[in-house]
């Protein structure tokens, strides 16, 4: 009866693996369920029925109105409500593309109203006025060749020329995706190790999944305590080491610090068995071990971004509660320590979609790198889908490739049983924050970090919201200083000093004081123009003054040699 039962379970994943691929990973039984969850509530519901139809005629009465005064000149031309991008240039304030925007814009608020239905999940609500915009996104006049008033003028200055361009590209695209896996062939493609990611530095240790590099410095004195950077394993590290003049890693060095990297690799189908826990000893505390031989500290500045610095939470929580003391500081990138306010992203994690993931990655041992960007992507549609292909086959521009555009694009794999256990244990159940995480066979708490933190969240981000970062304040037993920084989840971590149009908020809660909530902490917190790099190294400057001579790359006596010059090879694959 085991054996039949077996036999039966494996049936069941191949028919789910089956139907992830046709469905793109996502669970239509979880889709259906938000579906019904709605159209149940709102069948049972005729006063809201009636509520939301009146709400529809109002609004339609008010476009007709604002359209004929338009049309009469009687209205004054003025920006579009909403703070729409798409639609913010002087052509769209203009009939009739002002009616084309302003009526699509009606139809997406009316949407978010409709979804709110008394008995419905919140979660519900918010997975279907996600997908009516993702829907609704598709037929925006941006979108359309008739309905862009920039694709005409365009079209008009080329006489065509940016259609036959666009269809040339879209052709260049279709054989790409048919031959290539999907990817473009550019010819002055940037080159990682020369273009991208070009700090000198050596790789000092070498783990099953992840390479340490040691960076070479460049100061005759450097800060006695290392800075240890865990980047995300989700995309490569060099988002941290791009182009010379926006890389964190050649910004720190020059500032006199020691920095090491950990640069995990892209696994493949040896790696299914790979636990997330696997991460924490063979990235974190592999780096944290070469750190502290090599340099001689007693103590390191640990540093992470996006997913790892939420590893590194859990491995400073865990040696909290080991009583390991080599941490000097903790610095936290665009990272959650609690998920449940995670973003979008999250409308999507349940049981039913996590056994989907888990059957598609069971069948070939690892979740695609393309499956998890284009989660991403869809994150932000509006950026990073319709406006390239306005751009590509509308505007028939192509874009210079741009270094963070290409790290964007080159995503890992993600082993089977880390993912499973990394989306279960932080996305859907929440452990790390409900002190329910079991590290080494015992559990571990986020009070148990009392070294003082430096936190940073971004006003845009799709993946980490802020105010879901902020949440550290809550659990953390030390300081914490907190900076929110404009820019996305990636571009307002990347913002070196002299980038345009930077700005950042900033303030410190000792380990005395009472709660500030997110909203008051606005109002307390201290406006800076620039990038918030300086106020960094400031920080970490003040907790550790002490300057030495620059430590050796490497310590072969200590079980350190040289492998190799960074970038290393695992960047690579």
């Amino acid at each position: 009866m085991a054996s039949n039962l077996h036999d039966s379970a494996v049936i069941d994943r191949i028919l789910h693996a089956a139907t992830a691929r046709l469905t793109g990973g996502v669970s239509l039984i979880s889709l259906d369920l938000a579906w019904f969850d709605w159209a149940g509530h709102l069948a049972t519901s005729p006063g809201r029925q009636a509520e939301l139809v009146h709400c529809a005629t109002i609004e339609a009465l008010r476009q007709w109105d604002v359209l004929t005064a338009e049309w009469r000149g009687l209205a004054p031309l003025g920006a579009l409500e909403g703070g729409d991008r798409r639609f913010s240039g002087d052509a769209w304030q203009k009939p009739p593309f002002s009616t084309f925007a302003r009526n699509f814009l009606s139809i997406g608020h009316w949407w978010n109203e409709a979804v709110r239905v008394h008995g419905v999940s919140d979660r519900h609500q918010a997975l279907l006025a996600f997908l009516g915009r993702q829907y609704l996104d598709i037929f925006a006049p941006s979108n359309g060749i008739l309905t862009n008033p920039e694709i005409l003028t365009r079209t008009v200055e080329t006489g065509g020329l940016n259609l036959f361009n666009g269809w040339l590209n879209a052709l260049d695209d279709m054989a790409a995706l048919a031959l290539c896996g999907g990817q473009r062939p550019v010819s002055d493609k940037l080159v990682i190790g020369t273009d991208i990611a070009t700090t000198p530095g050596v790789v000092v240790a070498r783990t099953s999944i992840a390479e340490i590099i040691q960076y070479t410095p460049t100061t005759a004195k450097v800060h006695a305590d290392p800075v240890v950077i865990v980047p995300a394993w989700i995309m490569k590290y060099y988002i941290l080491d791009l182009s010379r003049q926006n890389s964190l890693v050649r910004y720190l060095v020059e500032q006199g610090f020691t920095v090491f990297m950990v640069s995990w690799k892209n696994p493949g189908p040896e790696d299914r068995h790979t636990a997330f826990d696997d991460y924490r000893t063979q990235g974190v505390m592999a780096a944290i071990d070469a750190a502290t031989a090599i340099t001689g500290a007693q103590q390191v500045h640990a540093t992470g971004y996006c997913l790892g610095g939420t590893l590194l939470a859990i491995a400073a929580a865990t040696m909290g509660r080991d009583g390991d003391h080599r941490l000097k500081t903790l610095s936290l990138f665009a990272s959650q320590t609690d998920f449940h306010e995670a973003g979008e992203l999250r409308l999507f994690i349940n049981d039913s979609q996590l056994a989907l993931i888990e059957d598609m990655m069971w069948m070939r041992g690892y979740l695609k790198a393309d499956e998890m960007a284009g989660a991403f992507h869809i994150l932000r549609s509006n950026d990073l889908i319709w406006s390239r292909m306005i751009a590509d086959y509308a505007m028939g521009e192509r874009e210079k490739p741009l270094d963070i555009m290409l790290w964007s694009e080159d995503a890992t794999r993600m082993p089977y049983r880390m993912h499973s256990e990394y989306l279960r244990q932080l996305y859907l159940e929440n452990r790390l924050a409900e002190g329910a995480m079991i590290v080494d066979g015992n559990p571990v708490a986020l009070r148990d970090i009392s070294v003082p933190m430096f936190v940073v969240g971004t006003e845009w981000d799709h993946v980490a919201p802020w105010r879901s970062v902020f949440k550290i304040h809550l659990a953390a037993e030390g300081d914490v200083t907190f900076v929110l920084t404009n820019g996305g989840h990636n571009a307002g971590i990347v913002s070196e000093p002299g980038h345009p149009g930077r700005h950042y908020r900033m303030a410190t809660q000792s380990a005395t004081a009472t709660y500030v909530d997110p909203d008051r902490w606005l109002e307390l917190s201290d406006h800076a123009e620039g990038s918030w790099w300086p106020a960094w190294t400031k920080w970490l400057d003040q907790k550790a003054p002490k300057w030495v001579d620059p430590p050796t790359l490497g310590a072969p006596e200590a079980g350190y040699p040289s492998l190799g010059p960074a970038p290393g090879s695992f960047v690579r694959g």
